[in-house]
Order: C-alpha cells, then sequence, then structure tokens
C-alpha cells in the first residue's frame, strides 16, 4: 500500500500534440490532475517529467498550469530513471515509493517503472492516468508492467490509501476531488 510518508508523484511526458492523441485522453487528463492535487494538498514530492519538449512541445493544461510551483524535469532518454536530474532529485527526496502517471504506458511508463523497481523503489501505476496511442499498446504495457513487479491501481485507491483514515486533515479535501 502507498504509505504518505514514503510515496512521491512522477508524472511522465503529457505533453504536445503526442498527448492529444492518446487513448481516452480525457480520462487521462483528468486522472492525472487530480493527482497532482492531491499530491500538493498532502504536500508530497512532485517530479515533472518532459521528452523533449522542443520537438514535442508543452506539458498540456490544465497539467501544466497545476505544477506552476514546480520545475520540469526534460530529458531525452525514455526511463526517467536515465535522467540524471530526475534521478538525483528523486534519491534526494527520501521517496522509497513512486505513484506514476503519464504517456506511454508501453514505452516510457514502462521503462521507467522496470528502472524504478531495479533500483528499490515500490511502484505504483494509476491505471486511469497513463494511456498509449491505442488500447492495445496501453493493455500490453499494463501486463508487462504488472508482470515485472509494478502494482497496478486507481485514483480512489491510491488516495485512500495515502489518507489511511476519514480523520486526515486532508480527508474532505480530497474526496472532493473525486466526487
Amino acid at each position: 500500500m502507498a504509505k504518505i510518508d514514503q510515496a512521491c508523484l512522477v508524472i511522465v511526458d503529457i505533453q504536445g500534440k503526442l498527448a492529444q492523441v492518446m487513448y481516452e485522453r480525457e480520462t487521462l487528463f483528468a486522472q492525472a490532475a487530480i493527482l497532482v492535487k492531491a499530491f500538493t494538498e498532502l504536500h508530497r514530492p512532485i517530479f515533472w517529467c518532459q521528452q523533449v519538449p522542443e520537438a514535442l512541445g508543452p506539458t498540456v493544461e490544465p497539467i501544466q498550469s497545476l505544477l506552476a510551483n514546480h520545475e520540469p524535469i526534460n530529458k531525452a532518454c525514455f526511463s526517467a530513471w536515465k535522467s540524471p536530474d530526475f534521478r538525483s532529485q528523486l534519491i534526494n527526496s527520501n521517496c522509497s515509493q513512486v505513484v506514476l502517471c503519464g504517456i506511454e504506458t508501453h514505452i516510457c511508463i514502462y521503462q521507467t517503472a522496470r528502472d524504478l523497481l531495479e533500483n528499490g523503489f515500490e511502484v505504483e501505476v494509476v491505471a486511469g492516468a497513463v494511456s498509449s496511442r491505442t488500447s492495445e499498446n496501453r493493455t500490453i504495457g499494463l501486463d508487462r508492467l504488472r508482470q515485472c513487479g509494478a502494482q497496478i491501481t486507481c485514483t480512489e485507491m491510491v488516495l485512500f490509501e495515502l489518507l489511511e483514515t476519514a480523520e486526515h486533515p486532508a480527508f474532505r479535501a480530497l474526496a472532493k476531488l473525486i466526487k
């Protein structure tokens, strides 16, 4: 289970024209936005990655505006872990659990999760907040993620795991996000 004192959010490459052709993109954008709002409310680290933004374009709205207090980590490698900036920031955060969202499930999400797992992190992939250009690629990506040890979860599940109790000070704020 995700633990509030160990978890961080990693957003991978929800940007430009590529994001616009994702399978069920509106669900992807909505679920990623909820995660950003929730992790902000919980004061947990958020790492925001962009794949070659000069070629693919910036992170889509409204996600980008929700990240106004964060700096993007620009990368060229498919796995965020292979970016020295991402790797050092994540290690310095002292988080052992990564909640992962973004695109594409079968490429950057898969490779990032695989590297994180191989380096001792627990990985929770939020199924509604990841996508690929086709449903088939998304499904294959989720299957491979599960096979390599990532936990597949949903937005509500991970948020309530982080809260643990309805008495948590952020419970009402997070409950409003998912209604």
